[in-house]
């Protein structure tokens, strides 16, 4: 039998005293760190010192606007004095997630991803939600807290960001937690930070993709070469969506040693995610929704299946070929 949303609040405040020093950790992104936005609310003046830690580097530039918009202080977590903390609380990520996390022994974890077998004194994860920010509200509203407009705007920006504005797995708690948070949300500010996907070294990425970009069968092919960020194929991939002739886009990149291919597509004719798996699963990981998809190959894994991986040209054509073959095929 599941606990109502008020013996989850009160099984969360059991678990804390005043005198706590509680480490909040997270893989920072905006459903991250919204959540643990919200459960800094929730310990307001219950615990002596709390502190948000991110465990990755944070380089999006809506990622980057959402923390300074909001006014969130973040910690990395190299920074941190972990021995100082008595209690740790991981948000939107489980410890098998990265191996950062493996380094604490987390008291509470709350999470919406597949569960890993993750044990902690309290655990609440929900693989149905579209949101951690969502199960978040339901403690808000729990306590009867009213969320400031800035931790408003961030859940309600979470929800959407990690719903694909509901296109994803979505529940009617998310749509729930949505209209409540839509009360108290800036919408204009989280417009600001939505809109805020550009960095101006981003730039000069677009201009090449424009100059460089193949268009067979209704389907957008780039190569970017090396990239700054893989956030960076993902903007244009997203792009060249916006364009009424394009069936798919399949954008590419190098970073971090690591060969990126995005694809998009209008969700109707393919499976995107069928299609990379298909494509790059047996070299690399792949995989993704219908109408979205990732695939992630080492470079020392590429050079054993393309001549020469350092020619970008070459590349394309490798990419292209591997595409199309299972793209067009019935």
């Amino acid at each position: 039998m599941s606990l109502s949303a008020s013996e989850k609040l009160r099984r969360f405040y059991d678990h804390f005293s005043s005198n706590d020093q509680v480490l909040i950790l997270i893989n920072a992104d905006p459903d991250a760190i919204a959540s643990a936005m919200a459960v800094s609310r929730l310990l307001w003046h219950k615990v002596t010192n709390l502190t948000i830690s991110n465990i990755n580097v944070i380089r999006r530039p809506d990622n980057l606007a959402m923390i300074r918009l909001l006014g969130v202080k973040l910690v990395h977590v190299d920074e941190i004095e972990e021995n100082q903390f008595n209690k740790i609380v991981i948000v939107d990520s489980q410890p098998e997630h990265n191996e950062a996390f493996l380094r604490f022994k987390p008291d509470i974890i709350i999470d919406h991803h597949p569960e890993t077998g993750a044990t902690a004194p309290i655990v609440d994860i929900r693989p149905k939600y579209g949101a951690t920010a969502t199960i978040m509200t339901e403690y808000l509203r729990a306590a009867k807290i009213k969320p400031s407009v800035k931790l408003a705007t961030g859940l309600f920006h979470a929800i959407k960001t990690d719903t694909s504005n509901f296109e994803r797995q979505t529940l009617m708690e998310d749509v729930r937690a949505f209209q409540f948070l839509f009360r108290h949300a800036n919408i204009h500010l989280a417009g600001k930070i939505e809109q805020a996907d550009l960095a101006l070294d981003f730039l000069k990425y677009f201009k090449s993709a424009l100059q460089n970009k193949r268009i067979r069968k209704g389907r957008v092919f780039v190569h970017l070469g090396a990239v700054v960020n893989p956030d960076v194929c993902v903007l244009i991939a997203d792009f060249f969506m916006r364009v009424n002739s394009v069936m798919w886009s399949i954008i590419s990149g190098i970073c971090d040693q690591k060969l990126i291919i995005v694809l998009r597509n209008d969700g109707i004719r393919k499976n995107a995610g069928n299609v990379a798996k298909k494509s790059f699963g047996q070299i690399g990981s792949a995989g993704g929704h219908k109408s979205m998809a990732r695939a992630e190959i080492t470079l020392s894994d590429l050079k054993n299946s393309v001549d020469d991986y350092k020619d970008d040209k070459k590349l394309q054509r490798w990419i292209i070929r591997h595409i199309e073959t299972r793209a067009d095929k019935k």
